[in-house]
């Protein structure tokens, strides 16, 4: 258990689901100044005692009696998407402020009624949308707001790597893309307003594992995702490209690094140049934001409210993937509404 050094008392957190990224919640809590996790749950009996081994939290075979027999702050919920509105909901109500997994739920009306709990229960409710607290992004954001690169024409993401065994209850669209096109949102401050699609079958035996994607933002930007789970090796790049020239942003090395046009306005392979960044593991900061936000009484770090737009995109790719049309216009909209 971690020990305070942080004024005011030690947030209570509990973490429900230790798969792979349950596990990494577990070990931030347990490492936080002026949070305690006093409890984790996971049906299997080794992984929640292995949790607990390392963590100190006391093991729970569910989280119903979790929330039952715990005084919880905040909580994780890094269980599988299906069961993020049932587990989300039983905690508000329980009184913890809520930390989901990304995507926030398996469709609108799951997500809507997570929503509907926290406000009834006067909780905070926010997303894992991990990447926007990654350090290259953070900092990309900052200069793009600066208007270092101008006026913006393209995003293009990068999202790759092997079948992940531990997936089986949706596809790589709802998986994985939520990340870029949030994260897409949350560079260019603009909405998309045409998006298209194609998406493949290959080892997937229920969904979808390979993602190509388009969309047409408001503010005339471009963006493009190139998602799979059929690359033999984990790739997580962004590049935005502008009339200063390109940023290109690595996730897993956290560099990024500037190539600028002339002050002509002409394109031409110029030098590069490496930006500082502190490098931080993000889901720590993720965590410590959510922390942050449970004392001073909110807002969220991420709103769920835009994380269930970038639900909503995905499963607008999909539909345009399947229909093999562009979505845009009021179709569009009512897909997002």
């Amino acid at each position: 258990m971690s020990e305070s050094r942080q004024a005011g008392p030690l947030l209570r957190a509990g973490v429900i689901g230790l798969g792979s990224m349950g596990q990494h919640h577990a070990r931030v809590w347990a490492s936080l100044p002026g949070v305690d996790l006093v409890a984790v749950a996971d049906p299997r009996p080794a992984v929640r005692d292995r949790s607990a081994q390392a963590t100190g939290a006391r093991p729970h075979a569910d989280a119903e009696t979790m929330l039952a027999s715990e005084a919880l702050d905040l909580v994780s919920v890094a269980a599988p998407t299906s069961l993020h509105c049932e587990l989300a909901v039983a905690a508000l109500r329980a009184g913890a402020h809520v930390l989901v997994e990304k995507p926030i739920a398996a469709n609108r009306a799951e997500a809507q009624a997570m929503m509907d709990a926290a406000g009834s229960a006067g909780r905070l409710l926010t997303v894992g949308h991990v990447e926007r607290f990654n350090p290259a992004i953070v900092e990309l954001r900052r200069r793009l707001a600066a208007g270092e690169l101008g006026r913006i024409f393209e995003v293009r993401a990068e999202r790759l790597g092997p079948f992940p065994d531990r997936i089986r209850d949706v596809g790589v669209v709802v998986d994985l893309a939520p990340h870029d096109l949030d994260v897409m949102r949350f560079l260019l401050r603009s909405d998309p307003v045409r998006v298209y699609a194609e998406t493949e079958q290959r080892i997937h035996t229920d969904h979808e594992d390979l993602f190509v994607g388009v969309m047409k933002f408001a503010n005339g930007a471009v963006g493009l995702l190139d998602i799979n789970w059929l690359t033999p090796t984990k790739q997580r790049r962004l590049s935005v490209t502008g009339e200063g020239g390109m940023y290109a942003a690595d996730y897993i090395s956290q560099e990024l690094v500037f190539t600028a046009n002339p002050s002509d306005g002409s394109v031409t392979a110029g030098p590069s140049e490496q930006r500082t960044i502190e490098r931080r593991e993000p889901l720590l900061v993720e965590l410590e934001a959510f922390a942050t936000a449970v004392r001073a009484g909110g807002p969220p770090p991420v709103d769920p409210r835009e994380a269930l737009v970038a639900l909503l995109l995905a499963r607008a790719m999909v539909e345009a993937a399947n229909t093999g049309t562009a979505l845009s216009g009021a179709t569009l909209e009512a897909a997002l509404r």
